[in-house]
């Protein structure tokens, strides 16, 4: 047989190197017939397989919805958005104006409380002006 024992001059036993590695299929053997008991057949394979393909679609789902802005599609004018933004700044602008300490206004004369009256000879000039609007017409 191909499996005998083989002696001859050397005395080299022909079974030898073949024990470890058939020593170690039986190993494998026990090891997938306990993962099989384990696991069960192969329906249940499939069904797991599904869960965690809902599991990985519904992890994507929610990593979409967290990376998509509330509140903001495509929709969004840039236009409007800019003018919306250069009234922001025009009120800031204004209330920084507005806040102005009296100390960095330069004094300037007060102003006066009673009407300025004409001079004398700015009535006589009124009253040639009203001559000659009366001759034109």
């Amino acid at each position: 047989t191909c499996l005998g024992t083989l002696t001859g001059s050397s005395g080299i036993n022909a079974e030898w190197p073949l024990r470890p590695g058939l020593k170690n299929m039986g190993f494998a053997a026990k090891a997938l017939e306990n993962a099989h008991k384990e696991i069960g057949d192969a329906d249940k394979v499939h069904d797991m397989m599904d869960d965690i393909q809902e599991q990985t679609e519904l992890a994507n789902e929610i990593s979409n919805a967290i990376s998509n802005p509330v509140g903001f599609g495509n929709d969004v004018d840039d236009d409007e958005l800019l003018a919306e933004l250069e009234a922001m700044e025009q009120e800031t602008m204004d209330e920084a104006l507005l806040d102005i300490p009296d100390s960095a206004v330069p004094n300037l004369p007060s102003v006066p409380n009673t009407v300025p009256t004409r001079p004398a000879a700015q009535e006589e000039e009124d009253e040639d002006v009203a001559a000659l609007a009366a001759w034109a017409t």
